[in-house]
């Protein structure tokens, strides 16, 4: 008995905290949406495990669009400041976010970032968020569209492992299309199970380093920035 009643008090208490977390974010989230909708700023989150492609689709599609627009980055990484570093060679603004033990970033992050960067009025910021499936998908922050990327690397099964993520994304990338003929990977079962789990996702195949389907995920950017 004594065991039973142990593990039940730490189970409401951990529920009690994570919804404390979750509640303190989303109201922060809602003070950062107002803001970018004030302001007319397109907010991109972009999520992902490591090693996706993200940063490479950055700096490929920021060299696309900024003679267009007014383009700024918050870069999260658990440590370090490697990826802020090579966005930083292309003269846009960058912010770097380390956040140590933490898989994610959160609205109060995003919150501090934005008040160094300064984002002009109508302008694109792109969130470039700690490498996971898990945890970027629970933390609303204030963004205007969640992007998720898979690669063709990670195999057919991703969105079916790692649902909720999918589920709260509006757009799906898949990266890497140019490795295809390497792999034992059917980019149609991909899409399917993107598909499956989230029937509304917009999906773009494009390969960043060749630039296969670069100009489709652009011009998406473009309409965005418009409306």
């Amino acid at each position: 008995m004594c065991n039973t009643h142990d593990h039940s008090h730490t189970a409401r208490t951990v529920l009690t905290v994570e919804q404390d977390i979750l509640q303190r974010n989303n109201l922060l989230a809602e003070r950062n949406r107002g803001y970018f909708e004030a302001k007319r700023i397109q907010v991109i989150n972009l999520m992902s495990s490591p090693g996706s492609g993200k940063t490479t689709l950055l700096e490929v599609t920021i060299r696309r669009l900024q003679d267009r627009f007014p383009i700024y980055v918050i870069e999260g990484d658990q440590q370090t400041s490697i990826d802020a570093d090579r966005i930083a060679l292309l003269s846009v603004p960058v912010f770097q976010v380390n956040t140590g033990a933490g898989c994610h970033l959160e609205a109060g992050m995003v919150n501090h970032a934005v008040k160094h960067l300064e984002p002009s009025e109508g302008s694109l910021l792109f969130i470039e968020n700690v490498g996971n499936l898990i945890c970027p998908a629970l933390f609303d922050l204030g963004e205007t569209h969640k992007v998720v990327i898979v690669n063709t690397t990670e195999g057919e099964d991703k969105p079916l492992k790692y649902p909720h993520i999918f589920r709260e994304a509006d757009v799906c990338i898949i990266n890497k299309i140019d490795l295809l003929p390497f792999l034992a990977i059917n980019l149609q079962t991909l899409r399917e199970n993107v598909l499956r789990v989230n029937p509304r996702l917009q999906i773009f195949e494009l390969s960043a380093t060749r630039g296969d389907g670069m100009g489709e995920w652009c011009n998406w950017l473009k309409l965005k920035l418009r409306t």
